[in-house]
Protein backbone atom coordinates (compact mmCIF):
# COMPACT_ATOMS: atom_id res chain seq x y z
CA UNK A 1 0.00 0.00 0.00
CA UNK A 2 1.30 3.33 -0.47
CA UNK A 3 -0.11 6.72 0.61
CA UNK A 4 1.09 10.03 -1.18
CA UNK A 5 3.17 12.48 -0.33
CA UNK A 6 0.63 14.55 0.73
CA UNK A 7 -0.32 12.40 4.34
CA UNK A 8 3.14 12.71 5.40
CA UNK A 9 3.22 16.72 5.06
CA UNK A 10 -0.77 16.37 6.85
CA UNK A 11 0.98 14.40 9.37
CA UNK A 12 3.62 16.78 9.85
CA UNK A 13 1.72 19.62 9.47
CA UNK A 14 -0.95 18.96 12.14
CA UNK A 15 2.17 17.65 14.84
CA UNK A 16 3.83 21.42 14.03
CA UNK A 17 0.24 23.13 14.63
CA UNK A 18 0.33 21.37 18.01
CA UNK A 19 3.30 23.34 18.88
CA UNK A 20 1.24 27.08 18.51
CA UNK A 21 0.58 28.90 21.41
CA UNK A 22 -3.00 29.37 22.08
CA UNK A 23 -4.28 31.99 19.50
CA UNK A 24 -1.36 31.49 17.52
CA UNK A 25 -1.67 30.35 13.62
CA UNK A 26 0.69 29.79 11.34
CA UNK A 27 0.52 30.88 6.97
CA UNK A 28 0.65 27.71 4.82
CA UNK A 29 3.65 29.54 3.18
CA UNK A 30 5.28 29.14 6.59
CA UNK A 31 4.49 25.19 7.07
CA UNK A 32 5.84 25.02 3.62
CA UNK A 33 9.08 26.64 4.13
CA UNK A 34 9.45 24.79 7.36
CA UNK A 35 9.04 21.09 5.51
CA UNK A 36 10.75 22.00 2.46
CA UNK A 37 7.63 21.29 0.27
CA UNK A 38 5.47 22.98 -2.72
CA UNK A 39 3.06 25.68 -0.93
CA UNK A 40 0.62 24.89 -3.44
CA UNK A 41 0.63 21.22 -2.94
CA UNK A 42 0.53 21.53 0.74
CA UNK A 43 -2.08 24.10 0.81
CA UNK A 44 -4.55 21.67 -0.74
CA UNK A 45 -4.15 19.32 2.40
CA UNK A 46 -3.90 21.67 4.83
CA UNK A 47 -7.52 22.96 2.67
CA UNK A 48 -8.37 18.97 3.46
CA UNK A 49 -7.84 19.29 6.72
CA UNK A 50 -9.74 22.35 7.25
CA UNK A 51 -12.74 20.79 5.32
CA UNK A 52 -12.38 17.58 7.49
CA UNK A 53 -12.57 19.64 11.10
CA UNK A 54 -8.99 19.03 11.59
CA UNK A 55 -7.81 22.65 11.44
CA UNK A 56 -9.44 26.06 11.81
CA UNK A 57 -8.60 28.57 9.19
CA UNK A 58 -8.22 32.46 9.72
CA UNK A 59 -8.54 34.12 6.45
CA UNK A 60 -6.85 37.41 5.96
CA UNK A 61 -3.40 38.44 6.28
CA UNK A 62 -2.70 38.21 9.75
CA UNK A 63 -4.22 34.79 9.02
CA UNK A 64 -3.47 31.35 9.02
CA UNK A 65 -3.97 27.76 10.40
CA UNK A 66 -4.32 26.10 13.60
CA UNK A 67 -5.60 23.24 15.63
CA UNK A 68 -9.33 22.42 15.25
CA UNK A 69 -9.34 20.36 18.15
CA UNK A 70 -7.17 19.20 20.38
CA UNK A 71 -3.88 16.99 19.60
CA UNK A 72 -5.56 13.97 21.57
CA UNK A 73 -8.93 14.33 19.90
CA UNK A 74 -6.94 13.90 16.09
CA UNK A 75 -5.99 10.33 14.55
CA UNK A 76 -3.53 9.53 12.10
CA UNK A 77 -6.50 7.92 10.52
CA UNK A 78 -8.47 11.30 10.58
CA UNK A 79 -5.60 12.92 8.58
CA UNK A 80 -4.81 9.91 6.20
CA UNK A 81 -9.09 9.88 5.49
CA UNK A 82 -8.83 13.98 5.26
CA UNK A 83 -6.42 13.48 3.20
CA UNK A 84 -6.54 10.37 0.32
CA UNK A 85 -10.57 10.23 1.27
CA UNK A 86 -12.72 6.92 2.43
CA UNK A 87 -12.26 4.62 -0.53
CA UNK A 88 -10.67 1.26 0.51
CA UNK A 89 -7.03 1.35 -0.58
CA UNK A 90 -7.73 -2.12 -2.73
CA UNK A 91 -10.53 -2.04 -5.11
CA UNK A 92 -11.95 -5.35 -6.18
CA UNK A 93 -12.79 -5.13 -10.25
CA UNK A 94 -14.01 -8.76 -10.59
CA UNK A 95 -11.72 -9.52 -12.90
CA UNK A 96 -12.01 -13.13 -11.92
CA UNK A 97 -14.97 -13.10 -13.87
CA UNK A 98 -13.02 -11.86 -16.98
CA UNK A 99 -11.37 -13.50 -19.96
CA UNK A 100 -11.81 -16.82 -21.72
CA UNK A 101 -13.57 -19.55 -20.73
CA UNK A 102 -15.77 -18.50 -17.69
CA UNK A 103 -16.69 -20.57 -15.06
CA UNK A 104 -20.37 -20.58 -13.81
CA UNK A 105 -21.69 -18.00 -11.95
CA UNK A 106 -22.58 -20.11 -9.34
CA UNK A 107 -18.91 -19.42 -8.31
CA UNK A 108 -19.65 -15.98 -7.98
CA UNK A 109 -21.87 -15.97 -5.23
CA UNK A 110 -19.67 -14.57 -2.43
CA UNK A 111 -17.27 -11.74 -2.52
CA UNK A 112 -13.69 -12.64 -3.95
CA UNK A 113 -11.50 -14.02 -1.43
CA UNK A 114 -8.75 -12.01 -2.58
CA UNK A 115 -10.79 -9.08 -1.99
CA UNK A 116 -11.94 -10.13 1.15
CA UNK A 117 -8.65 -10.84 2.63
CA UNK A 118 -7.44 -7.32 1.21
CA UNK A 119 -10.45 -5.54 2.95
CA UNK A 120 -9.58 -7.37 6.26
CA UNK A 121 -6.24 -5.94 6.06
CA UNK A 122 -7.75 -3.00 5.58
CA UNK A 123 -9.52 -2.54 8.76
CA UNK A 124 -6.64 -3.97 11.34
CA UNK A 125 -4.22 -0.65 9.41
CA UNK A 126 -7.05 1.60 9.87
CA UNK A 127 -8.20 0.70 13.41
CA UNK A 128 -4.10 0.61 14.01
CA UNK A 129 -4.18 4.38 12.71
CA UNK A 130 -7.33 5.40 14.79
CA UNK A 131 -5.57 4.22 18.30
CA UNK A 132 -2.81 6.78 16.96
CA UNK A 133 -3.05 10.19 17.84
CA UNK A 134 -1.40 13.41 16.95
CA UNK A 135 -0.74 13.89 21.18
CA UNK A 136 0.97 10.41 20.87
CA UNK A 137 3.16 11.23 18.69
CA UNK A 138 4.25 13.90 20.39
CA UNK A 139 5.32 12.19 23.37
CA UNK A 140 7.00 9.68 21.40
CA UNK A 141 9.28 12.70 20.23
CA UNK A 142 9.83 13.96 23.40
CA UNK A 143 10.78 10.96 24.69
CA UNK A 144 13.36 10.58 21.91
CA UNK A 145 14.25 14.64 21.77
CA UNK A 146 17.12 15.70 23.31
CA UNK A 147 16.05 19.31 23.02
CA UNK A 148 17.74 19.62 19.31
CA UNK A 149 14.00 19.24 17.60
CA UNK A 150 12.42 20.85 19.93
CA UNK A 151 14.94 23.94 19.70
CA UNK A 152 14.51 23.74 15.90
CA UNK A 153 10.48 23.97 16.01
CA UNK A 154 10.42 26.59 18.45
CA UNK A 155 12.88 28.95 17.45
CA UNK A 156 10.93 28.93 13.59
CA UNK A 157 7.49 29.41 15.77
CA UNK A 158 9.18 32.24 17.67
CA UNK A 159 9.47 34.20 13.58
CA UNK A 160 6.35 32.51 12.06
CA UNK A 161 4.28 32.33 14.32
CA UNK A 162 1.23 34.99 13.81
CA UNK A 163 -0.61 35.99 16.64
CA UNK A 164 -4.16 35.87 15.73
CA UNK A 165 -7.61 35.93 18.80
CA UNK A 166 -9.78 33.10 19.54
Amino acid sequence: MKLGDGVEQAIHSVAMLAGLSDGGVLSAAAIAEFHGVSVSYLLKHLQALSGAGILETLPGPKGGYRLAKAPAAISLLDIVLAVEGPAPAFRCNEIRQRGPNPVPDRFFAKPCNISAAMLRAERVYRAELAKTSVADLITELTALDDGTIAARGCAFLDIHERKAVR
